[in-house]
């Protein structure tokens, strides 16, 4: 199968999008799902609150050495496609391939699935019947707010850019007051700090403590989104660093402060394997009727999210169909609106499709399919930089290589202790990839073939 040479030059894609507008996909595409969701499990599986915290600061540094090094990616190659990018001038094609289609399935359509689900959770506070799985509710709504945006989307990606600036506003706006409120005026208590709760997870702590990595990845994801928008961002070489490391620290800040007022208003005991953590916190801190104005809050931050995966998630997929490494109906560009129309309406559908799946095991398949491509990305780096003219960022050449070479340190520990303890949702993912690599051999085969008969 051809590949053309890096840097990709499209007339189609209009380079629209200023450092304002690329901080906020980064920040509403990490705010959403995990921070309002994860707490439960960690409470199961940790049951301290300070290895809880200490696990979401280490999530913290990952994600910011993380976007440090797609930085250092991104400026290099500006092209829209983030990984597929990279792993194709690292390792080949097939590396680039795969990537792609892993994005499209864990990167995008399963997290964009898991948030709108946490939607439906969230919004249950006003609408009880959306807790009745067996009907379906909650799969229903969630395919709904895909739907909206998905259309949404089509119609052009500075309308949706204006709709996610308010939408990150809001969020960042719910979070900070619910913050400041409850350390203020809040009924919580210092002790839930000192008081474990009982351990469900019957390994080690150590081994739970990589384990709940692969949680908090999934809540720290989306710190590499502007890259997947690179060839609509402008003057990329200063856009690109400032939006992704501006973008995750301000996430990282807020994480660590939002889990520790969820912590203060609620015992971890309590707090075990709920869902809607922060609906119940509130309720703790303030009572139960403004846990449910809460909910109300963190539904419309879940929208945020759900609105930026569905933006970014396309264009991954177009950069790669136009340069002939994915199904040439992704690199459809609707001439008056300048969108990847098929593309984006493919996602949607793949996404509605994954509401059907156990929350839980959800999380995990994106953790571990995404931790192992970002952990080959950031590898890539080794090998770029012995290149000739490779421009090098300089807070990843400081101590060279720290910054990179903790990264992959966590990230191999997450690999390894998620096919150890959690073996069905690492299968899954390894599925996932290994479906990747036959389909792009079995479209090569078939390209040859053609290319053969059209000698004969």
């Amino acid at each position: 199968m051809p590949h053309r040479p890096f840097p990709l030059k499209h007339p189609n894609l209009i380079r629209q999008l200023d450092v304002t507008g690329a901080t906020a996909l980064v920040v509403s595409n990490m705010i959403g799902t995990g921070v309002f969701t994860a707490g439960g499990y960690l409470a199961s599986h940790l049951g301290d609150a300070r290895i809880i915290l200490l696990a979401w600061l280490v999530g913290a540094i990952c994600a910011l050495f993380g976007s440090f090094c797609y930085s250092e990616l991104g400026v290099n190659f500006p092209a829209s496609g983030s990984e597929y990018v990279y792993l194709t001038r690292a390792y080949g094609p097939t590396w680039g391939f795969m990537s792609g289609w892993v994005s499209f399935f864990a990167g995008f359509s399963a997290p964009i699935a898991a948030a709108a689900l946490a939607f439906a959770d969230y919004l249950s506070a006003f609408f009880p019947a959306l807790r009745d799985a067996s009907h379906g509710a909650p799969q229903s709504v969630a395919a709904g707010v895909i739907a909206l945006f998905t259309l949404l989307n089509c119609y052009g990606i500075r309308r949706a850019a204006s709709i996610q600036k308010v939408l990150t506003g809001a969020s960042l706006a719910v979070i900070v007051a619910f913050i400041v409120a409850g350390f203020i005026s809040g009924a919580g208590t210092w002790s839930n700090f000192t008081t474990p709760a009982v351990r469900t997870s019957p390994v080690s702590i150590g081994a739970s403590f990589f384990i709940s990595l692969l949680f908090i990845y999934v809540s720290y994801s989306g710190w590499n989104a502007a890259t997947y928008v690179a060839e609509e961002v402008q003057q990329p070489s200063r856009t690109l660093p400032v939006a992704l490391t501006l973008g995750t620290a301000i996430v990282a800040t807020l994480y660590i402060a939002l889990n520790a007022v969820f912590i203060y208003g609620t015992p971890l005991e309590s707090m075990k394997g709920v869902i809607a953590v922060g609906s119940l916190a509130a309720s703790s801190l303030f009572g139960p009727n403004v846990g449910r104005v809460f909910s109300l809050l963190v539904a419309i931050a879940l929208v945020s999210t759900v609105s930026a995966m569905v933006t970014i998630g396309p264009r991954l997929y177009y950069a790669m169909a136009k340069n002939g490494a994915f199904f040439s109906i992704a690199a459809k560009v609707d001439d008056r609106r300048h969108t990847p129309v098929v593309a984006i309406l493919c996602q949607g559908i793949c996404a509605m499709l994954m509401t059907v799946m156990p929350f839980g095991q959800l999380f995990l398949y994106i953790g571990f399919t995404l931790n192992f491509f970002a952990v080959l990305s950031v590898i890539s780096l080794f090998v770029f930089r012995r290149r000739q003219g490779w421009h090098k960022l300089r807070v990843v050449s400081f101590a060279f290589p720290l910054v990179p070479a903790f990264f992959i340190l966590v990230g191999v520990s997450m690999t390894i202790w998620g096919i150890v303890q959690q073996p069905l949702p690492s299968l899954a993912g390894a599925l996932t990839v290994a479906a990747g690599a036959i389909t792009y051999h079995l479209r090569s085969r078939a390209h040859d073939n053609e290319t053969a008969l059209g000698r004969v």
